[in-house]
């Protein structure tokens, strides 16, 4: 990860749900589904930042494991 996402990745999650739920919905106006579809993008963005920055942690532990021979 290259900076710090300013939501965790289970709070970000949640309100991604809620997001989606609320565009499934269909009960909210263009403008509000707008800027709802925005806001998904965001917390779907950080969602995929803290899954990679996990992959990437599992994979140097991969690599330092078979270093050591472990």
């Amino acid at each position: 990860m290259s900076s710090q996402p300013e939501l965790g990745y289970e709070e970000a999650r949640d309100q991604l749900v809620e997001v989606i739920r609320t565009l499934e919905s269909g009960s909210v106006p263009l403008s509000e589904s707008m800027a709802l579809w925005e806001r998904g993008e965001k917390l779907a963005a950080i969602c995929q930042q803290w899954l990679d920055g996990a992959k990437a942690k599992i994979d140097a532990a991969r690599a330092n494991g078979e270093d050591t021979g472990t």
